[in-house]
């Protein structure tokens, strides 16, 4: 079989979705080498494929592990997230941030007591006062957000 192209359509969708195989050169597992079907390529696939070697076939999990280019301790996550979420457990995490770090309980402490005394004050306003009590530069913006939960919490 001739080698892919590395701008098939495929690999965009992959792209697209995120699920591109970082190390899909490492994949050594015979049925990945030349099929048309697996494609070392798709990352949830080889995952799914591993994790059945070993559930369904009695493979090791190292040699699986070794056979599909990852480490022990990324098959024993990725069982661990097929079996609480399916298939979808099998999708890349999103990666950076997962909320506003900056804003700890201090912080909305400061926030939600001075909304409290001056509810007139803008984000702006709110930015200066949180860095004079708190000495944490937060942004604008992340404490205009910060300001919706909060009305959103009090209905």
């Amino acid at each position: 079989m001739p080698p892919r192209k590395s701008t098939d359509s495929k690999l965009e969708a992959l792209r697209a979705q995120g699920t591109v195989n970082p190390r899909a050169q490492d994949v050594r597992d015979p049925a990945f080498i030349d099929s048309e079907f697996f494609d070392p390529r798709d990352l949830i696939q080889v995952k799914y494929e591993m994790l059945r070697r070993v559930r369904s076939e009695g493979h090791a999990v190292a040699d699986a592990a070794a056979s599909f280019g990852v480490s022990r301790p990324t098959f024993y996550k990725a069982q661990t997230d097929f079996e609480r979420d399916g298939l979808a457990g099998l999708m890349p995490g999103k990666r950076g941030p997962r909320g506003p770090h900056k804003l700890t309980t201090k912080v909305m402490g400061v926030i939600a007591s001075t909304i409290a005394n001056e509810p007139e004050l803008d984000a702006a306003t709110l930015v200066e006062r949180v860095e004079q009590k708190q000495g944490v530069r937060v942004h604008q913006r992340t404490i205009e957000r910060a300001l919706a939960r909060l009305k959103k919490k009090r209905r």
